[in-house]
């Protein structure tokens, strides 16, 4: 509501400023075009982050050294450090990477911002900038107009470079007729007074222009045209690292609490950052000033200078902080907690949020987790219970017919009750969010199949807790009629289903292993489908079933073959060799 208002107001503040200083409008327009140009450039290196840019991302976060120098390059190539930080929320809420690996790739983008400033002070400020942004405009909605997709990503990057070009020109021409109306260099503080006030003005741009590097361009076109005190433009571009957070801690928002751990540390570091920045930001100018000396850059040439220091103090920040990095990590733990899994109800989803839906991978990886989560807290233990037969009797080593032996007391559970409880909510989720990411993200073939046999996998599920349940209420009548024909059938009935249940915990560990095992007693189940039962043909010949007891084991016979064929199946779509997907489709 805050942010509304405050972005309200400054559109109504804007429009009267234009209205009132037409030639404002320049510079405004500039602004507003290189803020198009960066998100065009956004979304033409989206069409690359489907495949390399993502598995480069994730495959660097073994290493720190490698993370920081990952993301340092990536972010300098896209120049956009807010799409490095949604993909690095995105995998992080997911559980690809590490909170340490995020660190890692958010401290380098912070040094790939710094590019930004290079680019503009060293090209886009010393030569006519709008002759080469016009070939690139032209060519650029040229390849985005073609069907194919690298095409169109290239031409989105074509004209994304060729609006930001061209909105450098505008503001630079801007400044150049606005200073003949109104010198702004008369708002000039100078001291520390004027570094507080300044680094405050940079935080609330950023905030406004959602990007440190479109901030950043402002400053130096206006610090260019003699708008704006070399001093005061120091502390500008302190605020913008600063009010950079901004983006992070609002795409933070909607994800899990690894997302949120990551949007604070990101804050952390360039609070920190900032601070260290302001307390030494004249020895920090002079230090530029000896080294513009060093390396040749003209004492006037204020925009390159200006370049140095930004570079100087993000590469500083992240020296600073890389030997706290594990107190960093252990912190954002202690302090950003996670909810207590036994405090709240399975059907809170545990892996999906709106942020894994930015990618194809992220929202297929954390779907498969989530439906593993489901099957292994909740699936498999109204089954097991549904039975009379604990979890850990079916995991351990004991044999099978020992267990069945053992476990004769009714355990009084609810199928019904548990299934409300513990797995309506989670499957319409999971339903919700599969059914969301195969509308609005672009699969791949393999992707868009992975996809459906989870929302298969998850209506298998449903439907085997609602034969368990008709399953469980036979059981027990069975052990309430005390027929000890009838009791041996069910035992039987519940020796078949945790034999299933034990191969499949197996598999789920060495899915190589029992692959043949699973295989073998699904042939079976199917088999027996098919077959009467010759154990039950007798029992009615004898006459030592009522006709009633024999229609109910008729029923659950197939019943109990029917609950086997579908868990084997589940567990076939979940657990059966999805490594190369997670592999390769993180795209």
């Amino acid at each position: 509501m805050i942010r509304r208002l405050f972005f309200g107001l400054f559109l109504a503040v804007l429009a009267v400023v234009l209205y009132f200083n037409p030639n404002f409008k320049t510079i405004a327009a500039g602004v507003a075009i290189l803020l198009f140009g960066m998100i065009m450039l956004e979304e033409g290196f989206k069409v690359f982050t489907k495949g390399p840019l993502q598995n480069l991302l994730k495959n660097a976060t073994n290493k720190l050294y490698k993370s920081i120098t990952v993301g340092a390059t990536v972010t300098a190539l896209i120049q956009s450090s807010s799409l490095v930080s949604v993909i690095t929320i995105s995998f992080i809420s997911a559980g690809l990477i590490s909170l340490s690996g995020g660190l890692g790739l958010i401290f380098g983008a912070n040094i790939g911002t710094t590019a930004t400033a290079w680019l503009v002070a060293g090209f886009g400020l010393k030569i006519k900038i709008s002759a080469l942004a016009m070939p690139m405009l032209v060519f650029g909605i040229i390849f985005s107009f073609q069907k194919t997709k690298a095409l169109k990503g290239v031409g989105n990057v074509l004209a994304g470079l060729g609006f930001f070009f061209l909105g450098i020109h505008y503001m630079k021409e801007g400044f150049d007729v606005f200073k003949e109306y109104i010198d702004l260099t008369q708002f000039a503080v100078s001291g520390y007074l004027g570094v507080i006030i300044y680094t405050g003005v940079g935080i609330v741009l950023t905030t406004i222009l959602q990007s440190s590097s479109a901030t950043l361009a402002l400053i130096l076109t206006a610090l260019a045209a003699g708008q704006l005190e070399y001093e005061n433009a120091l502390a500008l571009a302190i605020g913008a690292n600063v009010g950079t957070t901004i983006t992070a801690v609002l795409g933070s928002l909607s994800s899990n609490i690894a997302g949120k751990r990551l949007a604070m540390a990101h804050l952390i570091f360039n609070l920190v950052t900032g601070i260290v920045a302001l307390a030494i930001i004249f020895p920090l100018a002079n230090l530029v000033d000896y080294l513009a000396n060093v390396v040749g850059i003209a004492s006037n040439d204020y925009t390159l200078k200006l370049a140095v220091f930004h570079t100087i103090f993000n590469v500083l920040g992240v020296l600073l902080m890389i030997p706290f990095i594990s107190r960093l990590e252990a912190f954002l733990i202690r302090f950003l907690k996670e909810k207590d899994v036994t405090a709240i109800s399975i059907s809170t989803p545990k892996y999906l949020n709106e942020t894994i839906l930015n990618f194809p991978g992220t929202a297929i990886y954390s779907l498969f987790k989530e439906s593993r989560y489901l099957f292994k807290n909740a699936i498999f233990e109204i089954v097991a219970h549904g039975l009379n037969i604990h979890r850990e009797d079916i995991k351990s080593g004991e044999k099978i017919k020992k267990i069945i032996e053992k476990s004769t007391e009714d355990m009084e559970v609810d199928v019904e009750e548990l299934y409300y409880a513990k797995v309506k909510t989670i499957y319409g989720e999971i339903l919700k969010y599969a059914t969301t990411a195969q509308s609005e993200l672009k699969l791949t073939k393999k992707q868009h199949k992975a996809v459906t046999e989870i929302k298969v996998a998850n209506r298998k599920m449903v439907e085997i807790i609602k034969d368990v349940r008709e399953l469980h209420k036979n059981v027990t009548l069975a052990r309430n009629l005390n027929n000890p024909y009838l009791i041996k059938e069910y035992n039987s009935f519940r020796k078949k289903i945790t034999k299933v249940l034990r191969v499949i915990y197996l598999f789920k560990e060495d899915s190589e292993k029992y692959a043949n095992q699973l295989k073998r007693l699904k042939d079976e189940a199917k088999e027996n489908v098919r077959q009467s039962n010759k154990s039950i043909d007798k029992l009615i010949r004898k006459d030592l079933i009522s006709a009633e007891m024999a229609s109910s084991l008729f029923n659950d016979y197939s019943n109990v073959n029917d609950i086997n064929k579908k868990l084997i199946e589940v567990a076939e779509l979940l657990y059966g060799n999805k490594d190369s997907l997670f592999e390769n489709g993180n795209s």
